[in-house]
């Protein structure tokens, strides 16, 4: 008789184990989320890169006879991948993407396998037919005689492939749809997930390649399989956007290799993902006309300065309770921000209905957009128009009083350079600044109430 295999049951949404069937998980506290599944057998798992990779004698050395060498970036001729990734693809990292059905995940991994021309590619996909990535190719238009398509599951045909062909960058769309025959699941299992990531990680580590996984999202936004994914990988990046917005961003939630600050801008197109280097001007309304709601903020996301524009509706509350609807701004801060206003500007926000926008389908957590978050909610409460040349940069704290930001001097340098006469910042934020270096209109406030009274008292 043969040995029987043996079984345990994990989590389909975090990956805890147990050793029998529970209704709901002691570690993410989802319910009925236990199934079960083969444990790897690490002996088989183990042959599986054996055939390619060359194990090392590894022992352990003092930290002072280590070696060290900056590791010479890939330069992915893609712009605002190289920023999210802190200068390019590191050789032997492993970076994952993830993000919600066709915002272009698939679109942005081909257009990069498509560019590295100098390099040769394997994109192995398991969701799509090798025709159907032809279609695409061509229609993205990059010539590339070192891109090889794989339409393939199995890691085990995977890797034979990848022992041929020598790739020095591997593409694999997606992680959830690969599967080993060492693990009798289907795929997509929390078991494969784990498997699979382990055997890929191993080769990227040892043979020195960077490998790029595309990965599933839930309907909560995060990213399919067991949080020992995100652990287990260098990088991990996320695609957001509304599909039926064209601009999309890449955001860097984790990163070995770099901050996680950045972003990266693309407009969808017809031809693929276009590169947007000044986003300032897209997230900007042409509208000549003045419209009372709107605000431009000056913000920064990591070491990158643009200026968005907020438009924020209030109207009397229908119903007897008043609706707080935000759209790219915490839902939370809004709500503190109108009690501010009540408090220290006067102004009755408690039977109005307030919907605040951040326009471009931005979702921008910077403090300092405050103040013109607070300005578009008072020009629409008074239905009074905020000059087109004026934009804001500043942190409201709860007595009403402007907090100094981070950066000052670029967000007031963007501000020039697309042509703003006149910014409003906070005074402990410009205190040891040369103001007369700029050939903008700084002016400096300390409270709220003051920025009311100069823009709306006067225009009233």
């Amino acid at each position: 008789m043969g040995k029987k295999a043996k079984t345990s049951w994990f989590c389909q949404s975090c990956g805890a184990e147990s050793p029998k069937w529970v209704g709901k998980c002691p570690s993410c506290s989802a319910w009925n989320s236990f199934v079960e599944e083969t444990i790897v057998d690490t002996k088989a798992s183990k042959s599986i890169t054996s055939s390619i990779i060359q194990e090392e004698k590894n022992v352990p050395r003092l930290v002072n006879e280590i070696s060290f060498k900056e590791e010479k970036r890939i330069d992915s001729n893609n712009q605002e991948l190289n920023r999210v990734l802190g200068g390019g693809i590191v050789p032997g990292s492993m970076v994952l993407f993830g993000g919600e059905p066709g915002i272009g995940k698939s679109t942005l991994a081909l257009q990069v396998s498509l560019s590295l021309k100098q390099l040769k590619i394997l994109y192995v996909s398991g969701e799509e037919s090798a025709q159907q990535i032809k279609l695409r190719a061509d229609r993205i238009g990059i010539e590339n005689s070192n891109c090889y398509i794989l339409s393939e599951t199995n890691i085990e045909k995977i890797f034979a492939q990848v022992k041929n062909i020598k790739p020095q960058v591997i593409v694999i769309d997606s992680i959830q749809t690969l599967e080993t025959q060492v693990i009798e699941s289907a795929p997509g299992s929390i078991s494969q997930i784990r498997e699979c990531t382990a055997q890929l990680l191993k080769l990227a580590k040892q043979a020195n390649i960077p490998i790029f996984l595309i990965g599933h999202v839930t309907k909560d936004g995060n990213i399919a399989g067991p949080k020992l994914l995100e652990h287990m990988v260098d990088t991990v990046l996320s695609f957001e956007g509304d599909r039926h917005n064209m601009y999309r961003i890449l955001r860097s939630i984790k990163n070995r290799f770099g901050s996680t600050s950045e972003l990266g801008i693309f407009e969808m197109q017809n031809t693929g993902l276009r590169e947007v280097s000044n986003p300032s001007e897209l997230l900007l309304s042409e509208e000549d006309q003045g419209l009372s709601g709107t605000s431009v903020a000056s913000s920064i996301e990591g070491a990158r300065p643009f200026l968005i524009e907020i438009q924020a509706l209030v109207s009397t509350a229908a119903y007897g309770t008043a609706q707080r609807s935000s759209t790219g701004f915490d839902l939370r801060r809004l709500n503190m921000l109108l009690a501010v206003l009540e408090k220290r500007a006067g102004f009755k926000i408690l039977a109005k209905d307030v919907f605040l926008n951040i326009a471009g389908g931005l979702k921008v957590n910077d403090p300092a957009i405050d103040l013109a978050v607070t300005t578009s909610i008072l020009s629409s409460g008074f239905d009074i128009a905020i000059p087109k040349h004026i934009c804001f940069s500043g942190e409201i704290g709860l007595s009403g009083e402007l907090r100094a930001v981070n950066r000052i001097e670029q967000r007031i340098g963007e501000a020039e350079k697309l042509g703003f006469k006149t910014i409003y910042v906070p005074k402990s934020s410009v205190k040891a600044l040369d103001l007369s270096k700029y050939n903008i209109k700084i002016i400096p406030v300390s409270k709220v109430v003051e920025v009311y009274k100069s823009i709306f008292r006067n225009n009233s």
